[in-house]
C-alpha cells in the first residue's frame, strides 16, 4: 500500500485520514456525548463553530503523518494527491472560522 504512487490514491487517503483524526477527536474531547449531540453543537451552536474549525485542524495532523511518509519514500504522486486534499479541508476550516 505504501508503494503506491497515484495521485486519486493520496488523494481518496488524504479524505479520508481526517476522519480517523476527527473521530479521536470526539473521543478525547466529548466521549460523554453522541455523534449526534456533538454535531449539533458543532453546526448550530455559537461556539460549536469555533471547536469544529479546532477539530478540523487537528485532524490535518493525519495527513501530516501520510504526507511525510510518502514524500520522505519519494512517491510523489500519492503525496501530491493527500497535499490537494489537504487544502480542501484547510480551505473549509479557513471559511467556516472566517464566514461561520
Amino acid at each position: 500500500m505504501l508503494k503506491k504512487d497515484n495521485f486519486l490514491f493520496g488523494f481518496i487517503l488524504g479524505l479520508i485520514a481526517p476522519i480517523g483524526g476527527f473521530i479521536i477527536y470526539k473521543y478525547y474531547k466529548f466521549s460523554i456525548y453522541s455523534w449526534k449531540e456533538v454535531l449539533n453543537f458543532f453546526f448550530f451552536e455559537p461556539d460549536g463553530h469555533r471547536l469544529l474549525t479546532v477539530a478540523i485542524s487537528l485532524s490535518l495532523l493525519a495527513n501530516a503523518l501520510f504526507f511525510t511518509l510518502y514524500i520522505n519514500a519519494r512517491i510523489d504522486k500519492t503525496a501530491k494527491g493527500i497535499f490537494w486534499a489537504t487544502l480542501i479541508y484547510a480551505i473549509t476550516a479557513l471559511s467556516i472560522k472566517t464566514f461561520g
